[in-house]
């Protein structure tokens, strides 16, 4: 497991938003996005809920 994959994950839960997180990382948001894609594929679940502008944490999110 990536420790940067990890700062994404918390910084897009506690942020709600992919853009703001991307922004307190230094980082793209397409950067930020590639991130949590290789999380959830490394867990085989998803961790964000992107419906519409809100992003909220699934079941698997909250348990991580």
């Amino acid at each position: 497991m990536n420790v940067d994959h990890l700062k994404a994950f918390q910084k897009v839960a506690a942020t709600g938003s992919f853009t703001k997180a991307a922004r307190e990382l230094f980082l793209t948001q397409s950067a930020v996005s590639q991130q949590i894609r290789a999380l959830e594929n490394e867990i085989g679940g998803r961790l964000f809920d992107r419906s519409g502008k809100e992003i909220r944490l699934t079941g698997e999110g909250r348990f991580c």
